[in-house]
C-alpha cells in the first residue's frame, strides 16, 4: 500500500511553477521527511495531497489510489499546518467539543488523555498556551480522528528545542501506538535521524531524492584526502558534492560497493544530515541508483 503516489505532477501559480514533473511513490507505514529549501514545492505537494489545492497537470493519489479531497480521502487524512490553525479564544475543552461536532470519526477520550498526560489544562484558552502546547493540541486533534495518513507542514518550525523534542516524541508514540503513516516537512535536520525512516528531497519543484534513510546512509561515504589529488579521485567516484578547505578535500560519494581507498585518503561513514546538506548544495546530483562512475561534469563539480 502507498500513502501518496504522483505521476508527472505539476502545480503552477500564474507563470511560476511551484511543482513540476514530480513523480514519486511514498510507501505506507513510514515516517517520511520532506526536505528542501524555501520555495522548493514542499507545501504545494502537501496541499495537493490533502486536497487544499488542485494540480495544473499530472496525477496524484492518496491512500492507495484515492483522489485527494474526496470524502474517503478526507476521512483518512489529518493535516496540521505550520501555524497550528486553532481558535485562540476557545478553551482546549471547547476546541475538542467543536472538532467532535465537525468530523464523523473522533476519539475525544484519546485526545483528552494525550493532553492530560502532557499537563495541558483543558480549561485554558488556546491563545494562553505556549507555542509548544498549541502544537500539541493540534497534534492531539489530528490523532483523535484516527487517520491513516498524518500530514504535517513544518510542525516544529516555531518551537524551542525542548518543545520541539516533546512534539516529536509525541508523534513517534502515536506512530508506534496507531501505526499511522506520517509525512512531514521540516527544516530541522537534527530531528531527521531520530524520527524518520524515509526521506524525500525537493529542489526547484522536482524530486531529487526519494529513498529509505537506512539505504541512504549505507550507500554514502565521505572521502578525505590531499586537495591536489581531488580531481583524479573524483573522476573515479560518483560524487554528490565536494568541499575543499586549505590542503584537504572532502568528497561525499554514493556507492553501492565499498571502493578501494586511494593511498593517503580516509574513507569515513556519513550521517543523514551530512547527506541532506550535500544534496542541497549540489542540486544537479541524483540519489537514485545509477552507474558508479559519473560524467566528468558531475565528478568534478566543486562545492564552493
Amino acid at each position: 500500500m502507498n500513502a501518496i503516489e504522483t505521476r508527472r505532477l505539476g502545480k503552477r501559480y500564474g507563470r511560476t511553477w511551484a511543482l513540476r514533473d514530480c513523480t514519486l511513490t511514498i510507501p505506507a507505514g513510514r515516517v517520511v521527511a520532506l526536505i528542501g529549501p524555501n520555495g522548493a514545492g514542499k507545501t504545494t505537494l502537501l496541499h495537493l495531497a490533502v486536497g487544499l489545492a488542485r494540480q495544473t497537470c499530472g496525477d496524484i493519489k492518496v491512500l492507495d489510489g484515492i483522489a485527494p479531497g474526496s470524502p474517503e480521502a478526507l476521512d483518512g487524512i489529518a493535516f496540521v499546518a505550520q501555524d497550528t490553525p486553532l481558535y485562540k479564544y476557545l478553551s482546549v475543552s471547547d476546541t475538542l467539543h467543536l472538532i467532535a461536532s465537525l468530523v464523523d470519526t473522533w476519539d475525544g477520550t484519546q485526545a483528552r488523555a494525550r493532553l492530560g498526560a502532557l499537563g495541558i489544562p483543558l480549561s485554558r484558552k488556546v491563545g494562553q498556551l505556549s507555542g509548544g502546547q498549541q502544537a500539541q493540541v493540534a497534534l492531539a486533534v489530528a490523532l483523535g480522528r484516527h487517520p491513516r495518513l498524518l500530514v504535517l507542514d513544518e510542525p516544529v518550525a516555531e518551537l524551542d528545542p525542548l518543545a520541539r523534542h516533546d512534539f516529536m516524541s509525541s508523534l513517534m508514540e502515536a506512530v508506534v501506538d496507531n501505526g499511522v503513516s506520517v509525512v512531514f516537512s521540516s527544516h530541522v535536520l537534527s530531528e531527521l535521524e531520530r524520527v524518520c525512516d524515509y526521506l524525500i528531497l525537493l529542489t526547484h519543484g522536482s524530486v531529487q531524492v526519494a529513498e529509505g534513510t537506512d539505504e541512504l546512509v549505507d550507500t554514502h561515504r565521505v572521502f578525505t584526502g590531499p586537495v591536489e589529488q581531488a580531481d583524479a579521485v573524483a573522476r573515479a567516484l560518483s560524487v554528490v558534492h565536494e568541499r575543499r578547505a586549505g590542503r584537504q578535500a572532502h568528497l561525499l560519494v554514493r556507492t553501492t560497493n565499498r571502493p578501494a581507498v586511494p593511498a593517503g585518503w580516509q574513507d569515513n561513514p556519513s550521517n543523514l544530515e551530512e547527506i541532506v546538506l550535500g544534496y542541497l548544495r549540489s542540486p544537479g546530483a541524483s540519489a537514485l541508483p545509477g552507474p558508479e562512475r559519473p560524467s566528468s561534469d558531475t565528478a568534478q563539480a566543486v562545492w564552493a
